[in-house]
């Protein structure tokens, strides 16, 4: 009986009735596919049967190497790494449809490390398929002026559109995690604002969200210098607070302080 490691975050999913429903989101067949954190395979047997045209999967638990061998021998290529330290683009030349239930403990370090990393327009995936902890879901979908708004709404919204899917039960899983889960859906834009360094998004919604409950005026004038040519460009009002500014205005914010370092 394989044990979940609660060091890795692992909980793995058990349920027939999500298993399909994840991977009926999007059609496979003849695509490559990525999946994250496979653990016993339950996903992976689902994947297997929508038949795609190549199938990696990346597992950072020793442990569940020699399982998921034995279950599916040369239907899928494992690489027994971290994802924090693969490099995506390498695996094929193909868009990757990327599936993951990923480890509650570091599932936004992952997905941040996957947007700042994105060259342009060159996306290396179509989709992502990801499962998170519901509150961290929620911030990712957040709307401006609301308590979850924040910094990962603002990088993730960036260049992905995003649709969530369903809202899973603990008792989904095994074991069963004290909180609920997400399921969403990401989609590359076609459009989306120019920023050279996304580095620079995530410096501005840092310093803008250190204090999320004080005004804007302090971290605009110690990146800006009170600079009030910018403060009128942008029509910003230096009395609101973080939460308040929509995701173009974080952007152009990002885009001004380029000028200024260039």
């Amino acid at each position: 009986m394989i044990k979940a490691k609660k060091s890795l975050g692992q909980n793995f999913l058990i349920d027939d009735n999500i298993l399909k429903k994840i991977v009926d989101i999007t059609d496979i067949k003849d695509k490559t596919v990525l999946e994250v954190g496979p653990g016993t395979g339950n996903l992976t047997s689902f994947i297997l049967k929508k038949k795609p045209k190549k199938f990696f999967v990346v597992e950072k638990d020793n442990s569940l190497i020699l399982g998921l061998q034995k279950k599916f021998q040369d239907q899928i290529e494992i690489i027994n790494d971290d994802i924090l330290n693969i490099n995506e683009k390498k695996f094929s030349q193909d868009k990757l449809i990327v599936y993951g239930n990923l480890p509650y403990n570091i599932s936004t370090e992952i997905l941040c490390k996957w947007i700042i990393n994105l060259n342009n327009n060159n996306f290396w995936f179509q989709n992502l398929i990801l499962m998170f902890q519901k509150e961290v879901a929620e911030r990712i979908i957040a709307n401006v002026n609301t308590s979850n708004y924040g910094r990962l709404t603002i990088l993730a919204k960036w260049k992905l559109e995003i649709k969530k899917i369903c809202d899973i039960k603990p008792c989904s899983f095994s074991p069963k995690p004290k909180v609920e889960s997400s399921l969403l859906f990401f989609t590359p834009k076609t459009k989306f604002f120019k920023i050279n360094d996304p580095q620079n998004i995530e410096l501005i919604t840092r310093l803008f969200f250190n204090h999320r409950r004080k005004m804007i005026k302090k971290p605009f004038n110690q990146l800006f210098k009170g600079n009030m040519q910018i403060q009128k460009k942008l029509e910003l009002n230096l009395n609101l607070r973080p939460q308040n500014l929509d995701l173009v205005t974080y952007y152009s914010l990002a885009k001004e302080y380029e000028k200024l370092r260039s």
